[in-house]
This record gives structure tokens, sequence and C-alpha cells, in this order.
């Protein structure tokens, strides 16, 4: 009997460490995340499954087109695309991006401006009529997303304050099609 109790422990403390693993990795390191919504077309589509990296903006300071989620409003988080950085002045003008006056490539919107019908895909616009300042305030950053003509972004929510992210995507595992890691 004691061998048989000595096994049913063992599995216990087993189970037990392992989800105490797993909680610390979910509340600490890692989360998963389900893209909701067409606002970052082409680069994710609505249902794709994404794991986000708690913990590098702990470490690192977030940096130019990394995709992140940040809480929206206390119920909702988003996924967009830093654009901009604190002291960054940006602007759009004819569909050009530029930032402190010089422009700006975007290729992760190559194939979704392909299928433009109107000729522009980003509306002109520049950070004061935006925002109402010259350049990003300390510890904001300037958010779009990849789906200009129908995503909910910094030109309608104004910068996210950097601690209102909650991390960086680092892969999009599902569909497994699309399996891809982002650096």
């Amino acid at each position: 009997m004691t061998t048989k109790n000595n096994e049913v422990s063992s599995w216990i403390r087993t189970i037990l460490l392992a989800v105490i693993i797993a909680f610390l990795i979910r509340a600490f390191l890692f989360i998963n995340y389900i893209v909701e919504g067409d606002s970052m077309l082409p680069t994710m589509h609505n249902g794709d499954r994404l794991v986000v990296n708690k913990l590098v903006y702990k470490i690192y300071e977030p940096e130019r087109f990394d995709v992140i989620v940040f809480h929206a409003n206390s119920q909702v988080d988003y996924i967009k695309r830093i654009i901009g950085l604190p002291g960054d002045h940006i602007a759009f003008k004819g569909d050009v991006l530029y930032i402190n006056g010089e422009p700006y490539d975007e290729p992760y919107l190559d194939e979704i401006k392909a299928n433009v019908q109107s000729g522009m895909y980003t509306n002109d616009f520049t950070l004061e009529e935006i925002i109402g300042k010259e350049t990003i305030p300390d510890d904001t950053v300037f958010i779009l997303g990849d789906n200009r003509q129908n995503s909910t972004d910094s030109r309608n929510l104004g910068v996210v304050q950097i601690d209102e992210i909650v991390g960086k995507v680092n892969v999009k595992y599902w569909p497994f099609s699309d399996f891809e890691f982002y650096h």
C-alpha cells in the first residue's frame, strides 16, 4: 500500500507543479491571443492565434513596427503596429509614411495596397492634427492597424501609454499554414 501511496503522491506533486509552472508562464511571460476583426489585414486575419511576449517590454523599449497587443480600455485589448516612438513626429502625405521628416517604406502593406481601388490607402494627416502636439509624448507610442481603412487606432484613440501594452506578438501559430515568427 505504501508504494501505491507514494506513486499517487508523486503524480499529484507532478500535476500540481505543472499547473503552477503554466500559471507562472501565463501570468508573467506569454499569453495566447486570438485576433478579432480585420484591422490588421493582411498581416493578421480574424481568428488567427498568436503568442504574445509579456516580458519583452519590461526589459527592452518598444521598437518601431513591432506588432503589439494593448489595453484599449478596461474590457478590450487591441492588436496594432507601433509606428511612432516617444519624440517622433509622424505624418502621412500622398500615402507615404514620414517619421521625423524621412519617408519610410511599409512593405507589410504591399499586398493590401495593391487591391485598393481609390488609389490612396492611408489618408493624409499630421501628428498635430491627431493629438495636437508636434511629437509623440514620453512614455507613449503611436499605433496604426495595417488595414488603415478599417482600423480603430491612434487616429481615433490618440497615443497609447507604454504601460498599457500587454506585450509584443512573437508567433502566429494558427492557422498552421500561416505559421510565422515576428522579431
